[in-house]
């Protein structure tokens, strides 16, 4: 039951502490994002550029200023289409 709380977090370098906070501050961010595009769908002069902007932080946040490093990903083999055994 203990690596159930542990797997996912340690794969992308955190603890579960550290992935709970995470997780939520994402999870906060999007609800307001989400608050924001249904309110703009009814009143369009409203959050105009709001929900693009979350979503671009988000990402900046999670893929390209990621702070904590993942543990390394397991190494796969590629098999082009159309290419090996028939």
């Amino acid at each position: 039951m203990y690596r159930l709380f542990k797997e996912h977090p340690e794969t992308v370098g955190e603890t579960y502490l550290q992935h709970m906070h995470s997780a939520s501050y994402f999870g906060i961010k999007m609800l307001g994002g989400a608050f924001c595009c249904f309110v703009h769908a009814f009143l369009p002069f409203l959050f105009e550029k709001t929900g693009s902007r979350i979503i671009v932080g988000l990402h900046d946040r999670m893929v390209l200023n990621r702070s904590r490093t993942a543990a390394p990903a397991p190494q796969t083999t590629a098999v082009r289409l159309g290419e090996g055994k028939a």
